[in-house]
């Protein structure tokens, strides 16, 4: 039985695309490397120390005391080890991925939601986004946008954008039917039903799918490292390839402070929405 040449015919398909929208990866990458070095630029210009006082407060905000307590040491554990300021490029990789994915998640989920005919379509998708190899993803990235931080931010968004689609279809689909009526019942137009009922009473699901977005894209910094994007994952990845058990440890506590004060971060204003969603 002879091989189907499927290899030959995705290899032709992405050569088409690279040579027909040169022009659109070109833009692309200008706005992802724009919106990364931003983030980066702003983080870096602050101060450490203020940058920490700021985010403790936050933590105080969302969490009171105890959670303040440990952004506070944690980030101070990070600026102690010199690792700040990969810390920073890291940290602006994954914000800037998960805007992206936030901004391509959320109207589809929106879409799947109202429209089964699309919900037909974006889910056979995500399932083949979800169980697809990370690594796979690098490929296309590095053929279409080079070596660098872009490839690095596409091929996160791409591994970690399913569960805000699939999440907020969830949240939208599960908001009671007869709250829904209600709202036909009072002359509600389907934009007034979406936006002051819909994506208010799902903003809690929808939370939840930021949240698992963010630690996806956090998980992607090391993979991404291979393929030039700077960071902390740089440092896992230099300590990996040079066998340095101590400095890939130091690294690596680094990606778990930061990923344990994201996701309390996000989990606490999962709990705000939630309260406000149920006054």
């Amino acid at each position: 039985m002879s091989k189907l040449p499927l290899d030959k015919w995705v290899e032709s398909i992405v050569d088409a695309l690279e040579t027909g929208l040169k022009p659109l990866f070109h833009v692309i990458s200008v706005i992802i490397e724009g919106i990364v070095n931003g983030i980066a630029n702003t983080f870096h210009w602050l101060p450490a120390l203020v940058f920490i006082v700021l985010a403790t407060a936050l933590g105080y905000y969302l969490g009171k005391w105890k959670f303040a307590a440990f952004t506070a040491i944690g980030l101070l554990l990070i600026d102690n080890l010199g690792l700040w300021d990969h810390t920073v490029d890291t940290l602006a990789l994954v914000l800037t991925s998960a805007i992206l994915s936030i901004v391509i998640g959320v109207p589809l989920g929106i879409g799947s939601a109202q429209s089964d005919r699309v919900r037909g379509i974006v889910t056979p998708l995500l399932d083949f986004m979800q169980t697809m190899p990370a690594f796979v993803y690098l490929i296309p990235a590095v053929t279409f946008f080079g070596l660098g931080v872009v490839p690095g931010v596409i091929a996160s968004v791409i591994f970690a954008v399913p569960p805000t689609i699939r999440l907020t279809n969830l949240g939208i689909r599960q908001v009671p039917e007869d709250l829904v009526e209600a709202a036909e019942a009072f002359g509600s137009t389907s934009r007034q039903k979406l936006f002051k009922l819909q994506i208010p009473l799902a903003m809690p699901s929808i939370m939840t799918g930021i949240n698992q977005t963010i630690m996806l894209s956090l998980s992607m910094v090391v993979i991404a490292s291979m393929i030039g994007a700077q960071g902390i994952g740089a440092d896992v990845y230099g300590a990996v390839t040079q066998i340095k058990t101590g400095e890939g440890f130091e690294a690596g506590l680094a990606i778990v402070v930061l990923a344990i004060v994201l996701d309390r971060m996000t989990q606490h204003i999962v709990r705000k929405n939630r309260r406000g969603s149920n006054v």
